[in-house]
């Protein structure tokens, strides 16, 4: 049944991949929550990046996508919500303190056994979910690279695989950057680490405002 697809996923998994690479909010928030809590949370926190992807492909194989590209105040509603959600993680990253012992605090109650495992999976399926430049990705790639004929089933591998590529990537970059030396090396000025952080997630948000 899959074999008259082989060229369609392929093209489809090539520009998704680049996409998944290319930093971004998922990237920065997976990065902060591998080096500031270690390798269970960031972890977690890449397989909530994966699971939110779901959520993209659900509503764009059910027809809530082709909704929201021909409803301009509802896009715009989404992009908004989103940017806000962002924007939020951004604000809380960049109010980062030092603690007592050097290492970085933020306001919010959020510690480690906190961000283990539930909260960190949260947290990564909601930046991804909430992402309105997903919503634009995926209502591209499903319009362009993706035959109308292809049947459902058909695309719902093409979801799944998505998903698996998500979550592994992050996975990866989790494990990279949760290893003791590096871990060690970032705690040092791990609240102006954060700081960067916030500031890039602010910056994504108000890119997503006011792109075109």
């Amino acid at each position: 049944m899959f074999a008259p697809y082989w060229a369609e996923f392929l093209s489809l998994a090539i520009v998704h991949l680049l996409a998944v690479i290319a930093p971004g909010p998922d990237f920065a928030v997976a990065v902060r929550q591998s080096v500031r809590y270690g390798r269970k949370a960031g972890i977690y926190t890449s397989l909530g990046i994966g699971a939110g992807i779901s959520v993209h492909v659900l509503y764009t194989l059910i027809g809530v996508g082709a909704l929201l590209h021909t409803t301009p105040w509802l896009m715009t509603a989404a992009k908004w919500l989103g940017a806000a959600y962002i924007f939020y993680l951004g604000i809380k990253f960049l109010r980062s303190k030092p603690s007592a012992g050097g290492e970085a605090t933020t306001d919010a109650p959020s510690d480690a056994a906190q961000q283990i495992p539930r909260q960190a999976f949260v947290i990564g399926f909601m930046t991804n979910a909430t992402n309105p430049k997903a919503t634009l990705f995926f209502l591209a790639v499903f319009t362009t690279l993706v035959s109308a004929k292809t049947p459902l089933p058909v695309q719902m591998l093409y979801g799944l695989w998505m998903c698996m590529v998500n979550a592994a990537w992050f996975v990866l970059v989790s494990v990279a950057l949760s290893t003791a030396a590096v871990r060690q090396r970032f705690m040092r000025a791990s609240h102006w680490f954060e700081r960067v952080m916030g500031v890039l997630l602010i910056g994504f948000a108000l890119r997503l405002v006011f792109m075109a």
